[in-house]
């Protein structure tokens, strides 16, 4: 189910184009010496996968909590459920629910703070900013994380949303170098693909749930990271 994160965060980084594409144009960087900007680009994603992997543990640990409650399967079929519909409702509709008012303000804070790092040309700065991108909304990134509380697990909840950022990477970083290459025809196109692979990520979660004896696709008995027996010898 791990892969499934990285192939997520590939095609939906088009979807991050036109969100995020912005902040990685406008990054601090040196734009004459080109070794030095990989390394800025990298510190600045470096930063993201920061961010990332710390939503990931959060979220792993409240679906951890689900599954000593024993709810584990319930929650991998609501929350393949879930994807799917988020998925297959139109950008517009779910755009309408602004799902992050409670905390408007620590957001309003965290994007002064942005603005002021991109003042800066040094290798913190850029950490700093792809940290602070990292915990600003996204649908997809919500999205994301759903897969990340099936995991039932912080270590593999981590993992994940570390998959689903690396796989993020390739497309935020070539958009540095190839934005007017990536025409709106094309980038709609891509966009099309987006909710068939969060639709198939999502039906792999409730096989997952749906517990028919598929060994680690669909195990009868989902205990994919608590032994139920102790190995002793």
């Amino acid at each position: 189910m791990l892969i499934t994160a990285f192939i997520f965060g590939l095609i939906s980084s088009f979807h991050c184009i036109g969100m995020c594409g912005p902040i990685a144009l406008m990054l601090p960087v040196d734009r004459n010496n080109q070794a030095r900007k990989v390394i800025q680009i990298l510190s600045y994603h470096t930063g993201r996968l920061t961010a990332y992997g710390i939503i990931g543990l959060l979220f792993g640990l409240l679906g951890k909590g689900f599954y000593f409650a024993g709810l584990q399967q319930k929650l991998s079929l609501f929350l393949g459920i879930l994807m799917i519909v988020v998925m297959l409702t139109p950008y517009k509709t779910v755009a309408q629910y602004n799902f992050s008012k409670p905390i408007l303000n620590l957001i309003s804070k965290l994007k002064k703070v942005l603005g002021s790092h991109f003042k800066k040309k040094n290798n913190s700065s850029l950490f700093i900013i792809g940290f602070l991108n990292g915990f600003l909304p996204c649908s997809m990134v919500y999205v994301a994380l759903f897969g990340a509380v099936a995991m039932q697990n912080e270590i593999y909840g981590l993992y994940y949303m570390l998959l689903f950022g690396l796989g993020t990477v390739p497309m935020m970083s070539s958009v540095t170098y190839l934005y007017s290459v990536l025409t709106v025809s094309f980038r709609n196109r891509i966009q099309k693909i987006i909710p068939i692979v969060g639709v198939a990520i999502g039906f792999l979660f409730i096989l997952r749930g749906m517990g028919i004896g598929i060994p680690y696709l669909s195990p009868s008995n989902i205990s994919l990271f608590i032994q139920n027996k102790p190995n002793c010898h």
